[in-house]
C-alpha cells in the first residue's frame, strides 16, 4: 500500500481508510473511532466532518442503522486494488522462492551455470522482452568484477536514456526505468534492461558476470534495489 496519506483528496482518503479497515460496512461510531484513535488521521471533530462530507459527496453510504459502506464506484476501485495487491504478493512469493532455491544450489554447487542465475532474477516474459533491446543500446562505462562495479547507460524504446549502477561492496543495484521502479525493484527482480545487460556482458566475460550474479543471489536480503 502507498503509505502517503492522500489528505487533499476526499475520495482517495476514503479509499485509503477502507484499504486498512477492510470491512463491507461499519457503524458510524466505530468508523469515527478508527479514524481518530487507531489510524490517528484526524481529531474526532474533523473526522465527523470528513465522514459527513464523504456521505454528502456520495463516496460513502449510510443506511438506516447508521452503518457506513463504500459506494459502488469506490467498491470497484477497492476490488481492483485488492487484485493488484494479490498479484504483487504472488510475484513476491515467487521471487523469494526462486532466490532461496538459487542460494541452495550455489551452496551445493559452486559451478552453478549462468542461465540458472539469470533466471533467478528474470521471468520468462522479461527474458522475451529483453530480446527487443539491442546490444548497441548500451554504453558500458565500467565493468570490473575485482572492483565489484558495473556502470552503464541504456537507451529505452522511447529514446530516453536510463542509468544502471551495480556495486557489490555497497550491495546496491540502481536503475531508473519505469518498469524497474514501479514493479521489479520491490521484489528484487530485473527488468528487460538489466536482463539484457547481463546477456551483453556475458559475451565480454562470462566468469565475471557469473560472479556478479552469484554475489547478488547469495546476499539478496542485504541488497537494495533502488532508483
Amino acid at each position: 500500500m502507498n503509505l502517503v496519506v492522500p489528505r487533499n483528496n476526499t475520495s482517495e482518503l476514503v479509499l485509503y481508510v477502507w484499504k486498512i479497515i477492510d470491512l463491507p460496512k461499519i457503524s458510524k461510531k466505530d468508523l469515527l473511532y478508527k479514524i481518530s484513535f487507531e489510524l490517528f488521521l484526524m481529531v474526532p471533530e474533523k473526522a465527523t466532518i470528513f465522514i459527513d462530507k464523504s456521505i454528502k459527496s456520495e463516496f460513502l453510504i449510510e443506511d438506516g442503522q447508521k452503518n457506513i459502506s463504500l459506494t459502488s464506484s469506490l467498491k470497484k476501485k477497492l476490488k481492483s486494488w485488492h487484485s493488484i495487491r494479490k498479484d504483487e504478493i504472488i510475484c513476491n512469493i515467487e521471487a523469494t522462492r526462486k532466490n532461496l532455491s538459487v542460494k541452495e544450489r550455489i551452496k551445493e554447487n559452486s559451478k552453478i551455470n549462468y542461465g540458472v542465475l539469470l533466471r533467478a532474477f528474470s521471468d520468462k516474459g522479461t527474458l522475451n522482452r529483453a530480446i527487443s533491446v539491442t546490444d548497441d543500446s548500451f554504453d558500458i562505462k565500467r565493468f570490473d568484477f575485482n572492483e565489484g562495479i558495473i556502470i552503464a547507460k541504456v537507451k529505452g524504446s522511447q529514446k530516453q536514456t536510463y542509468n544502471i549502477g551495480i556495486d557489490i561492496n555497497k550491495k546496491e543495484l540502481f536503475h531508473d526505468c519505469h518498469d524497474f521502479i514501479s514493479k521489479r525493484a520491490k521484489n528484487k527482480q530485473f527488468c528487460k534492461h538489466l536482463t539484457k545487460l547481463f546477456l551483453v556482458l556475458k559475451e565480454r566475460d562470462e566468469d565475471s558476470v557469473i560472479g556478479f550474479l552469484k554475489e547478488i543471489a547469495l546476499y539478496i536480503d542485504d541488497w537494495s534495489f533502488t532508483a
